[in-house]
């Protein structure tokens, strides 16, 4: 997910905090190495260290927007639970007849 286009503001804004707080720490993990790999001469693709670079910047702007209230926090979605009637139910009913 990181250092692509998948990573827009609108994809950020759905994201609950403790998993942007983990996608920070991979981007900056992933950044650390593209940084040692050009530093070694061995990065063979340098735009990946340039989209890598933003996309750490995004997120530290939806977290930092997210504290100031500009943002809304994403409110994680309820578990959905079906009931459905136990056979006992059914049978524990008095029935009607109608004439």
């Amino acid at each position: 997910m990181i250092g692509s286009k998948n990573l827009t503001p609108q994809d950020l804004d759905k994201i609950e905090s403790s998993v942007l707080v983990e996608e920070l720490r991979k981007a900056k993990e992933e950044l650390f190495n593209l940084r040692f790999q050009s530093a070694t001469g061995q990065l063979d693709a340098h735009g990946r260290l340039k989209a890598v670079k933003r996309d750490v910047s995004r997120i530290h702007t939806i977290m930092r927007e997210r504290e100031l209230g500009i943002r809304a926090v994403p409110v994680p979605a309820p578990a959905k639970t079906t009931t459905k009637k136990k056979p006992a139910e059914d049978a524990a009913k008095p029935k009607t007849e109608e004439a």
